[in-house]
């Protein structure tokens, strides 16, 4: 999980997205939770790397604990 959210729940965009994502699969971690207006940045991640991670772009905090304590 990586980004920022306001005092209303909303996930702001987040810098370093591919450093992150690089860091992520070097650690075995498959699904990573990012903000929805980082969606453009996954392009800059090499396709070998995007092969092996599941990206679930969210816009507030209620999809974030849905995707991580319900598994949706």
């Amino acid at each position: 999980m990586t980004g920022e959210i306001t005092l209303r729940g909303r996930v702001l965009p987040i810098g370093g997205l591919k450093e992150k994502s690089l860091s992520a699969h070097r650690a075995g971690i498959t699904t990573i939770i990012m903000p929805k207006d980082n969606q453009k940045d996954v392009q800059d991640i090499p396709e070998s790397v995007r092969a092996g991670l599941e990206f679930k772009p969210v816009r507030h905090m209620d999809e974030v604990l849905k995707i991580a304590l319900v598994g949706e």
